[in-house]
């Protein structure tokens, strides 16, 4: 038995028994770390004290038979986004290094509370704007299953990690894709949750009417169990539901036996690499085996969700990240002369290059005599698309779809070129602009051996059914058991 290669619900068994303790868990992830994390470069900072100390005390629980949850003891680690008391937090940004923030955000709290160790902060695409973890002011992480190739983003970190066995799970944010485009690159599982499931209080802001929290694992019932521990209202939160969330795992074995899965033609379309095309495909006739009803749909508008997100997201940006100025907190340009050349020397020698791009491009969209013609029509747009999935659901349960349009490329192949970074989250962003869960879940590999991934999008709170769905073809394949080589 290799320790870290044992799922989250596993090791929870374990430990639950006593054949494992917490303090072991940890440890085994820590050196595991320390023998492959200098070829993947998933972490950014390790808390190696918090962690053993938190182990410990699960520890105790257990012996006194009293866990804090059913993942009490089971090592994770953050995306570098999430606020965590007392230890540096910086977005994968030089300008808010050496940030310490004074409190927790909500996830990390509850996490603490459930008794997990936290073992680090991983990496990230700069205020999470990118595709491919290059975006990052720290260099890029690598894609286990391929070092030359990059694990998605922009939670490439926290993909890349539960990948290479460093930890169990992680958390990571999805504003267009970034928790299930990187899941489907490293063979991981990914899930955006609907918008206002889990609460975004303490995690820095890139796109916040676009921005949701989610679990990413390397299998479905651990992605579920994650999950349960997230999902609460948040009164600190204003766009947090005020909805009780159910068991995700009760239902977990039900099959998809009578559901109606929608295949949205507008989805396959010419760009898409032929092997990535093919698995999904053969996913979907084995869907139709286990006895799903497969239904062609239509999302019409899904032609202009690029172009829209890319209009939204940038002016949200625009907006939040106007708070770094070099005055309150983060990097501050000391050779200054003057408030103005303040702003600007800060924000010239903190922001990297994609960012830098995105506020120019939001601050043009949201500036005078502009606004009307672009902001504006975005916004109406997006409630087209938002209708289009509406509808979609009038006839079926879920849609299903390749989670990105190829496998994972290689390091410096796009960097040159925003556009066609901008298409890795083509099928993954319009989920986004409608508030609406989805689920990225292995489903493959190419004949180069590189993970492939299928997208599972749900009607609105209704994670509890994408789960089961995700877990029917789970348990028909072994894909999740397959562990890259380091």
């Amino acid at each position: 038995m290799v320790l870290t290669e044992l799922s989250m619900l596993e090791l929870a068994a374990k430990l639950t028994s006593g054949e494992v303790s917490s303090l072991e868990a940890t440890r085994a992830c820590l050196t595991r770390i320390a023998q492959v994390d200098g070829q993947v470069k998933a972490f950014l900072r390790l808390d190696e004290k918090g962690a053993l100390a938190a182990a410990e005390a699960s520890d105790a629980r257990r012996k006194a038979g009293n866990p804090a949850s059913a993942l009490d003891g089971v090592p994770i680690g953050l995306k570098d986004i999430f606020l965590t008391e007392g230890g540096e937090t910086t977005c994968g940004s030089r300008i808010l290094q050496g940030f310490v923030p004074p409190y927790d955000a909500t996830v990390v709290r509850l996490l603490r509370e459930a008794g997990l160790p936290i073992v680090g902060k991983l990496n990230m695409d700069e205020f999470a704007m990118g595709s491919s973890t290059e975006g990052s002011a720290f260099g890029p992480t690598h894609n286990p299953w391929d070092l030359e190739r990059t694990p998605g983003g922009s939670s490439g970190g926290s993909a890349a990690a539960v990948a290479a066995c460093e930890v169990f799970g992680a958390l990571g944010t999805d504003t267009g894709g970034s928790i299930r485009q990187p899941a489907a690159l490293t063979n991981t599982v990914g899930l955006k949750p609907t918008y206002g499931r889990v609460s975004r209080y303490g995690v820095i802001a890139y796109a916040s009417s676009l921005d949701q929290v989610g679990p990413m694992a390397r299998t479905v019932a651990d992605t579920a169990a994650l999950l349960q521990l997230l999902a609460r209202h948040d009164p600190l939160d204003s766009t947090s539901a005020k909805l009780e969330a159910p068991d995700y795992r009760e239902d977990l074995e039900g099959g998809v036996r009578g559901l109606r899965l929608g295949v949205p033609r507008e989805y396959f379309t010419g760009g898409m690499d032929p092997e990535v095309e093919q698995a999904v495909r053969e996913a979907l006739k084995a869907y139709e085996h286990m006895g799903a009803t497969l239904v062609d749909v239509s999302l019409p508008h899904t032609k202009y969700a690029l172009a829209t997100y890319y209009l939204l997201a940038t002016a949200e940006a625009s907006s939040n990240l106007a708070r770094y100025d070099g005055i309150r907190f983060g990097l501050r340009a000391k050779d200054a002369k003057g408030l103005r050349e303040l702003y600007g020397l800060t924000r010239e020698r903190g922001f990297g290059p994609e960012v830098k791009r995105r506020i120019m491009l939001g601050t043009y969209a949201l500036s005078a005599g502009y606004y009307d013609a672009y902001y504006l029509r975005a916004q109406k747009v997006r409630t087209l698309i938002r209708q289009d999935f509406a509808s979609a659901f009038e006839q079926v349960d879920a849609l299903v779809s390749p989670t990105s349009p190829v496998p994972a490329f290689k390091l410096g192949e796009k960097v040159a070129d925003p556009l066609s970074m901008y298409l890795m989250d083509v099928f993954t962003l319009p989920c986004n602009l409608a508030g609406l869960p989805g689920l990225s879940l292995p489903c493959g590999f190419t004949k180069s051996n590189l993970p492939i991934g299928l997208q599972i999008l749900g009607k609105p709170f209704d994670e509890a059914r994408l789960l089961r769905i995700a877990r029917a073809f789970e348990r028909e394949h072994g894909f999740v058991r397959r562990f890259p080589t380091l």
